[in-house]
């Protein structure tokens, strides 16, 4: 290879002038980088998305958030497996699914990209998908590192002490690093004063020196990258998607030596070897393009989505649990925004453009052909036999959002519009007017924690009309409910349920399948019970306490604690047995199921130091467990113990303390 074959594999193919097509480009194929037609090097071929291909007519499964909420890392497998064929069969080879930032605060925009609150279940889960699409494609895991703010992520400065970096924020990655990720992507905030793509100690001395991560790290796009040449020398190997910085500066600071030809080379044998890699293990069968968004997936996108809905509430009326709903149903009204809209998620980079998709209303009319479902006002309620109320949010309420300060914008021409005074306007300016420019407008962090007032006034009416009402609530986090939760006896959380939603929300509402969904965060009575949350910082800090360990060390009570969900059958779990080293560990638990019906319980291992005060638990170990009623059984739960440990000076040790451990089906109290 000469020198400008080597420098070409170290940005995206795009052409700069292309910017305008780029959204138009991803939806309509894999966006390549590092393609050498004279070597016959295919390079990356890039596909987004968390909940799905975003490339032409996909599968799209529920996102991220409700995979969470299944807690089932042999699931989430199987939708890697889903995905990376599908992305193969659109001729991707490198997939950007698997988002793992940690869920600080539940204002986060792109909170449904995630997989929570908890550093071990993110991991996991992240893990499961990771494995799923390294048969068919590479796995990429981004945002590296502290990406949980959406309105001021290209500009604000994460700063974080190591205990809090290496302890809380930086170990799921490590799991997925460890499950085989051949990429990592950074992220566009910078953490402790340097840009994720030009942070040494986060791209070097941690995900290399001290993991080991042999793969290639490529930016976050378009704006994710500042400098050509140190990003190169911090560890960056790819700018993505455009041929912009490195293009400009790298041909001439490799010719007078400001960049090595060494460096390069470093970046070009990382990037080549791992795609070597990836074609000499993956798959061997081709996917068919008809396996896109076939019968298989859409069943898969089916069953993913009952097992991450979320049964928060089920109190009986006239003796009897509202859920599910009874045979001798005759007449439903089915009422809110939501019920009739096909609400699968934001309009950001993740966004998948499915072949059909079903409603709630649609999904209940085809589940319950011998009842009368209505499709109601408020006032029309009083007679029928219940009411499904479906109210939440959406794309305008809470995505990605592209056009903010220090985003792409014209600036990336290079001179003039580098200068600070003139890119200062010019962000400005984008910002007032992104609303105006394609799919996406909107979106951003959340203003509210609450339903908007018109949802919670309609819930108040429907429940004051009719006493077996239900809440479905559609959504990417946490939402509150103290305004309108006692008011009600029944409350579904059914996240941004995907493609097939309408189906799996009602097999729940019906009884042919149980909800088997369990919170992937904690819902606080408050929103002064969370950390601080500044969607316009310019500088936050982040300290260890977030979601219910915040709530545990505050001494305020959850409205629903973390790993919170009900069935429609009852579970007993008694712990039998534990081991925990400093590396792995093992839980023995006897699991019953004591109700009346076949169903599904999460066997959740929680450690906490009986010394402190008061003692905060701390997931380290969970398992999903299926029986038929009656029955039970001993299983084992294997542990993962870097809750109970800290970092002093690159050195790991358990924390002082008398760790007592706990099996429970969510969060305890100890």
């Amino acid at each position: 290879m000469d020198d400008d074959e080597l420098l070409w594999l170290l940005d995206g193919d795009v052409p700069l002038r292309a910017v305008p097509r780029l959204a138009g480009m991803m939806r309509s194929g894999p966006v390549a980088g590092g393609a050498i037609a004279r070597l016959g090097i295919p390079g990356i071929r890039f596909s987004d998305g968390p909940r799905g291909v975003v490339i032409g007519r996909s599968t799209a499964f529920p996102v991220t958030i409700m995979r969470a909420a299944t807690w089932d890392p042999a699931l989430e497998e199987r939708v890697g497996l889903a995905m990376g064929r599908e992305a193969r069969a659109r001729g991707a080879n490198y997939s950007g699914a698997v988002c793992v930032n940690l869920l600080r605060h539940p204002a986060w925009g792109r909170a449904q990209e995630c997989y929570g609150e908890d550093p071990v279940l993110t991991g996991q889960m992240g893990a499961g998908l990771t494995r799923g699409l390294r048969r068919n494609v590479m796995a990429c895991v981004k945002h590296f590192a502290l990406n949980s703010i959406e309105d001021s992520r290209f500009t604000v400065d994460v700063v974080v002490d190591d205990h809090a970096l290496h302890e809380v924020y930086l170990p799921h990655f490590k799991t997925v690093v460890d499950a085989g990720a051949d990429s990592v992507m950074s992220s566009y905030n910078s953490v402790n004063g340097a840009f994720a793509a030009e942070n040494d100690v986060l791209l070097t001395e941690i995900l290399r020196d001290e993991w080991g991560f042999t793969g290639f790290v490529t930016s976050d796009w378009v704006a994710g990258t500042h400098d050509a040449v140190s990003s190169l020398d911090a560890g960056l190997d790819i700018e993505m998607p455009l041929r912009l910085l490195r293009a400009r500066t790298l041909p001439a600071a490799l010719r007078d030596g400001r960049v090595s030809r060494e460096t390069v080379l470093r970046s070009a044998r990382r990037i080549l070897g791992t795609c070597l890699a990836h074609y000499a293990q993956r798959d061997e069968a081709e996917p068919s393009p008809a396996l896109v968004a076939g019968t298989d997936h859409r069943a898969l996108a089916r069953e993913v989505a009952v097992a991450g809905s979320v049964l928060l509430k089920n109190e009986p009326v006239d003796g009897t649990p509202v859920l599910p709903l009874p045979a001798s149903l005759r007449r439903i009204a089915v009422i809110g925004w939501l019920a009739d809209q096909p609400n699968t998620g934001d309009r950001g980079s993740s966004l998948v453009h499915p072949p059909s998709t079903v409603s709630v209303l649609q999904g209940l009319r085809e589940a319950l052909p011998g009842v009368e479902v209505v499709h109601a006002d408020a006032d029309a309620d009083a007679d029928a036999d219940a009411v499904v109320v479906v109210v939440g949010l959406g794309a305008d309420d809470e995505g990605e959002r592209l056009f903010a300060e220090g985003g792409p914008g014209l600036h990336v021409l290079g001179f003039p519009f580098t200068l600070r005074p003139v890119r200062h306007v010019l962000d400005k300016v984008t910002e007032k007017v992104a609303g105006l420019f394609g799919q996406f407008g909107g979106g951003g962090d959340r203003a509210c924690l609450t339903l908007r007032a018109e949802d919670e006034s309609l819930i108040a009416a429907v429940a004051a009309a009719n006493p077996r009402t239900v809440v479905v609530v559609i959504g990417g986090s946490t939402i509150l409910m103290e305004a309108w939760r006692d008011a009600v006896p029944a409350i579904l959380i059914g996240w941004y349920p995907g493609m097939e939603g309408g189906h799996a929300i009602a097999d729940v509402l019906t009884g042919a399948q149980e909800p088997g969904g369990r919170l992937p965060v904690a819902i606080p009575r408050r929103a002064e019970d969370l950390p601080a949350f500044d969607a316009k910082a310019s500088t936050v800090t982040y300290d260890s306490w977030w979601g219910q360990r915040k709530l545990d060390k505050d001494g305020n009570c959850a409205a629903f604690p973390f790993g919170f969900g009900l069935g429609y059958t009852t579970f007993e779990m008694t712990l039998l047995d534990h081991t925990l080293s400093e590396a792995d560990g093992v839980a023995t638990v006897r699991v019953a199921n004591t109700g009346t019906r076949a169903g599904s319980t999460v066997v959740q291992i929680y450690a906490a130091n009986s010394e402190s005060h008061p003692a905060v638990p701390q997931l380290i170990g969970f398992r999903r467990v299926e029986l038929p009623a009656g029955h039970s059984d001993t299983v084992d739960v294997q542990l993962d113990p870097t809750p109970t440990m800290e970092r002093n000076n690159g050195t790991w040790s358990r924390r002082p303390g008398t760790w007592q451990i706990v099996a429970a089906p969510h969060s305890p109290q100890v």
